[in-house]
């Protein structure tokens, strides 16, 4: 073995043959792209929705959002907070588009975000995480990595917006609990509500109140595409529309498609629709009713199927899956009479949603259908969906242990309009797009008492949550996943479903929760065939140890999982990697050794090429441990390189923090400066999603 000490020396490899210059590893290093574009380009996004067009008698409105966000030149100088409140359908949305539009671009230059939080709303609370992680991977560049744990992502998103000119924008706030870690260091926060939050004005909120349109304001809209309207008849359609600008958009739409009818002619006509039993008038359902009357029947269709449906959003494909014929021209249809917004979104399919009034209508409609053909069109969303998150998972996890069968459809069939994802990125954003929709999807399963496609598609989210960390979303789903299984009296998927869930409750440091389902899971393994099942609770068991301080005891629970997986490749790779590294925790470099070189062996031979820097950064951490410099430093650096290739963020962090120790330990300056400087590029901006593979 050489020595290590000069600028100029040579390290062995592991291998003990070749020899390389740790000039020549230094500049190894130094040919690994960080970040190809420098200085570091932030990201700016622009995702409050745009404004749609004729808007009118909003001036003391928009004049009281300028009075609260009056700002110092680039909007810095501490935050603000601004509550729009009003009826559902009243405008907010519209409004604060209007405000960004036309006051706040130049204000804001650093970015604009948006979310809508009934889309992380979970049985009235919102996953704020969640939306933190998207906010964070919003203004990072691509790639960079998003934290798991709720606090650690909460201060992230207050590190990044520091110093930002930021504006965000929160649709349908409840509380004011679930807006205040959105409020930008330095920027402006926008909160809609259908409801007044009087306690953001402890926090110095202004609050400004969205009425329906007067008369006045509605008879200038309808104005705007019936220019002869007389006053008198438009202010009765006003009145049906009970002022709401978005009724009478609709109610506009459906009357430019019919010249021949006067305005007058309609509003009796509505008028008469609208007649109850005692006489009243029933508002924007009698509106929303005539302009459904008048659409295609296949348009109609699509209304109907998306009122029977779980979820918020709607992409071609699920509708596809529901049934619906021609569902392009349907949805064009929808959108076009303002029944259905069109969402913007980063990347994936086309994604339309339903402003509140509008879907509760369709909710309606869709009663009026035969209970069979509305349970006929939840089951085939519910298999599209089993099947659908089955190829996200395959995509995003190769080929780890599975107990279900591969899904019987391809994509192809699946989603015969266009894939819905393609790389290992696609499908983990196209699944966290649809987490709202899936979560949705396993309650109404399971209220069916549909429980295989519970515990499938459960197992299936595993891809999701655990690459994502959303962790409120996986502890609901196993649970409904864990009775799923009891109910089907499937011992291996309860204990499946409970090895998930202690994993998530491990990730969330609730050890003593992760240990009472894994009493619960080891109570059914005699019952259960396949001895892998043994295997990942024994991991899981072992990974506990491992962070509390028991390496001995995590060693003795590895080598159980290890023989458990006893002709599973993948399996046999990734547990004998695990034993490796608590070998390593237990003082005992020299076993560690002989195992990892075992498990490279196999990863090598089987192609399991995202085990493969994994092992090298614990073989490296081994040499060291047994004063082996020069070797644990040119295993860092082909464990590097290898993270590198594959854009495993993490591991090419861990990889180039101890390749930075370890050189300066071995007095490489050269190499030391080189990794470091690597480390603080990675850290900056990073280059890559991670696999969601073993730790």
């Amino acid at each position: 073995m050489a020595a290590s000490g000069a600028a100029g020396s040579t390290f062995n490899s592991v291998s003990g043959h070749a020899v390389v210059s740790g000039l020549v590893m230094a500049e190894r290093i130094g040919a690994l792209t960080i970040n190809p574009q420098s200085p570091r380009e932030l990201p700016i996004p622009r995702q409050v929705p745009l404004p749609r067009g004729v808007f009118v008698n909003r001036v003391r409105e928009l004049a009281g959002l300028r009075a609260s966000a009056g700002r110092p030149a680039g909007g810095r100088g501490g935050s603000s907070i601004v509550a729009v409140t009003g009826l559902s359908g009243v405008g907010k949305t519209e409004l604060v588009a209007q405000w960004v539009h036309r006051d706040l671009r130049e204000s804001y230059p650093d970015g604009q975000l948006y979310v809508d939080l009934d889309d992380f709303r979970r049985d009235g609370v919102v996953d704020v995480t969640g939306v933190l992680a998207g906010f964070l991977r919003a203004l990072r560049p691509d790639g960079a990595p998003v934290p798991d744990h709720p606090a650690a992502c909460a201060a992230q998103f207050r590190s990044e917006a520091a110093g930002r000119a930021l504006l965000v924008v929160a649709d349908n706030a409840r509380q004011a609990p679930e807006v205040r870690p959105l409020v930008p260091p330095d920027g402006l926060l926008v909160v809609t509500s259908r409801t007044w939050l009087p306690a953001l004005r402890l926090d110095g909120a202004a609050q400004i109140t969205v009425d329906p349109l007067d008369e006045a304001a509605g008879v200038a809209l309808v104005r705007n595409w019936q220019v002869t309207a007389a006053e008198g008849t438009a202010a009765e359609l006003v009145r049906l529309c009970g002022g709401l600008p978005f009724a009478l958009r609709a109610a506009g739409e459906w009357l430019a498609g019919r010249p021949h009818l006067g305005l007058d002619a309609v509003v009796r006509a509505l008028t008469a629709q609208g007649q109850g039993p005692g006489g009243e008038i029933e508002g924007v359902g009698v509106v929303l009713d005539a302009v459904l009357a008048e659409l295609p029947e296949h348009s109609r269709a699509l209304y109907r199927l998306i009122g029977c449906l779980p979820g918020n959003t709607v992409t071609v494909a699920v509708a596809e899956a529901a049934g619906a014929p021609r569902v392009d021209d349907a949805f064009g249809d929808l959108v076009t009479a303002h029944l259905a917004q069109l969402t913007e979104a980063r990347s994936g399919p086309r994604r339309f949603r339903m402003n509140d009034a509008v879907r509760s209508h369709a909710r309606q409609a869709a009663a009026a259908l035969p209970e069979a053909g509305r349970t006929a069109a939840l089951r085939r969303v519910v298999d599209f969906y089993v099947e659908a998150v089955a190829h996200a998972d395959a995509v995003v996890l190769h080929t780890r242990f599975r107990i279900q069968p591969p899904p019987s459809r391809t994509m192809a069939q699946l989603s015969p309009s266009g894939p819905l994802f393609g790389d290992i990125g696609e499908a983990l954003d196209w699944l966290d797009a649809e987490r709202a929709n899936v979560l949705a999807v396993l309650r109404a399963a399971s209220k069916q008492r549909w429980y295989d496609a519970v515990w499938r598609l459960c197992e299936s989210l595993w891809a999701l949550y655990h690459s994502r960390g959303h962790y409120a979303d996986a502890v609901e789903a196993h649970l409904l996943g864990i009775e799923a299984a009891r109910w089907e009296g499937r011992g291996d998927a309860e204990v499946r479903m409970r090895n998930q869930l202690a994993r998530m409750h491990y990730e969330l440091a609730e050890y003593d929760e992760a240990r009472g389902q894994l009493a619960a899971a080891s109570e059914l393994l005699p019952a259960v065939r396949d001895p892998r099942l043994a295997g990942v609770v024994r991991e899981t068991q072992g990974l506990i140890a491992l962070r509390l301080g028991r390496p001995r005891e995590a060693v003795g629970l590895f080598r159980e999982a290890l023989r458990a997986n006893e002709g599973d490749e993948h399996g046999m790779v990734v547990q004998a990697y695990q034993v490796g590294q608590a070998l390593v925790a237990s003082g005992d470099a020299s076993g560690a050794l002989d195992v990892l070189e075992g498990a490279a062996r196999r990863a090598e031979a089987t192609g399991d090429l995202a085990m493969r820097p994994r092992i090298g950064i614990v073989t490296a951490r081994a040499l060291d441990a047994l004063g082996r410099t020069d070797e644990a430093v040119a295993t860092a650096v082909t464990a590097a390189e290898r993270a590198h290739a594959l854009r495993l963020t993490a591991k090419l962090d861990q990889a180039l923090d101890l390749l930075a120790r370890l050189a300066e330990r071995a007095d490489e300056a050269v190499l030391r400066e080189r990794a470091a400087g690597k480390l603080r590029e990675l850290r900056q901006v990073g280059d890559g999603g991670q696999t969601g593979a073993p730790g």
